[in-house]
């Protein structure tokens, strides 16, 4: 398949995800209801019947942002899939290899045992600051990873794969320990942002991980090319004029950015950056100019999807989204697995 069918097949899919998204819940809203508001809301219309009440808060407040969070935190994570998958030359990379998403949950675990009720509550720029703290948290593990796979000569993937896993496994010990100490009402929220949450979506989050998105977009898609030439070898490429230390520098760097942002608004969810990213290659090559958006907006529709599910199939309860991610994920994860088994 075409990168251009397959990227057309999921802009017009995409509409329709959003209105049965902004449809369905503890309240059902009918489409004609939505079209309505959508259209008061665009023309700026001053009907007070439409412009306010329970049903434009619903709509605009609540299901829009949400959404809107949903699908770009699902862009983020299978760009940097993506582009992970083609750093470490391999299919089943994923960006907890570096150990964003265990930093990010040491960083958050951290701020809720140690920071009193009243800072968590504040927010800065939008954010908690236990959403402030994954992302540090994020930042931090990734920088050590990073150090310690460096040397005079160079950035080692291997190396960095290693030390991914040994620093990965102290955050998730140090994050047991701080588990075992905390108290009830703190083990409720760590256990409740691991689990990856987007019933916090709001305006101010959906405009930074918007423009995060944007921004690691586009220079992933600048350098789409070094990315091509790197899944020929390091050595290949260099030949063919790329600064491949530069490269790695910058990918680690922006996949940090990106995974952390997204795990900070969202919580921790996984197999997004993971799977999306393996099955567009299947389908569309290996070519990363189409691949990098291709599986961007295909990981925001994966997104959006598990979110409706989540918030339907137990109505009014509601299922945290990184369960949903990871019920769906796993599976293809063993099959992939499998199927390299099979390959050896």
């Amino acid at each position: 398949m075409a990168s251009r069918d397959l990227s057309a097949l999921l802009w017009l899919s995409l509409p329709l995800v959003v209105i049965v998204g902004m449809s369905t819940g503890a309240v059902k809203i009918p489409i004609d209801v939505i079209i309505q508001h959508c259209i008061s809301v665009f023309f700026r219309s001053n009907d007070s019947d439409v412009s306010s009440g329970q049903i434009y808060t619903i709509l605009f407040d609540i299901r829009l942002p949400r959404l809107c969070l949903a699908f770009l935190v699902g862009l983020v994570l299978a760009m940097s899939g993506a582009v992970m998958q083609g750093l470490f030359r391999n299919p089943l990379a994923a960006p907890s290899l570096i150990g964003v998403s265990s930093g990010a949950s040491l960083g958050a675990s951290l701020v809720i045992v140690f920071a009193g009720s009243w800072l968590q509550s504040n927010s800065i720029l939008g954010l908690s600051v236990i959403a402030m703290g994954a992302f540090i948290g994020s930042f931090f593990v990734t920088l050590t990873v990073y150090s310690l796979s460096t040397s005079i000569f160079g950035t080692s993937v291997t190396t960095m794969l290693l030390a991914g896993i040994a620093v990965s496994a102290l955050a998730g010990a140090l994050n047991t320990w701080l588990s075992y100490f905390a108290d009830n009402e703190m083990l409720r929220q760590i256990s409740v942002w691991q689990m990856g949450n987007l019933s916090t979506a709001n305006w101010p989050r959906v405009l930074i991980i918007g423009v995060v998105g944007a921004f690691v977009l586009l220079i992933f898609f600048r350098e789409s090319q070094s990315l091509n030439a790197l899944l020929l070898g390091e050595s290949e490429a260099r030949h063919l004029g790329v600064d491949v230390q530069y490269v790695k520098k910058k990918l680690i760097f922006l996949t940090t950015l990106g995974v952390g942002s997204a795990v900070a608004v969202a919580g921790m969810i996984g197999f997004v950056g993971l799977v999306i990213p393996h099955i567009v290659r299947s389908l569309i090559g290996p070519d990363y100019k189409g691949l990098l958006p291709v599986s961007g907006v295909a990981g925001g529709i994966l997104l959006l999807i598990a979110d409706i599910l989540a918030r339907v199939v137990f109505t009014p309860i509601e299922i945290p989204t990184g369960i949903l991610t990871a019920v769906l994920g796993a599976p293809f994860f063993i099959m992939l697995l499998a199927d390299q088994r099979k390959q050896i």
